[in-house]
């Protein structure tokens, strides 16, 4: 079996008490957990559920997309 691997956003949403993920590939697909592992398994229980409705309705997986850069900007305060 093939296997792809999907890169996965992962943050800390302190309001609901849980970590949050996305994954920019797949339209910015979201899930969460009470912890990162939960958070992390339900991601891919989420991609496979995604892939399998792809495939169903005859859809190709979009193109990886280039992977984003993150930088720190810093301003004047006060």
């Amino acid at each position: 079996m093939a296997r792809r691997g999907f890169r996965v956003l992962l943050e800390w949403d302190p309001e609901d008490r849980v970590w949050v993920t996305y994954v920019p590939d797949l339209d910015w697909l979201s899930t969460y957990g009470e912890t990162k592992e939960e958070a992390l398994e339900q991601t891919r229980e989420a991609i496979l559920g995604y892939m399998e409705a792809a495939a169903k309705e005859g859809l190709s997986l979009p193109a990886p997309r280039p992977v984003p850069e993150m930088v720190e900007v810093e301003v004047a305060v006060g």
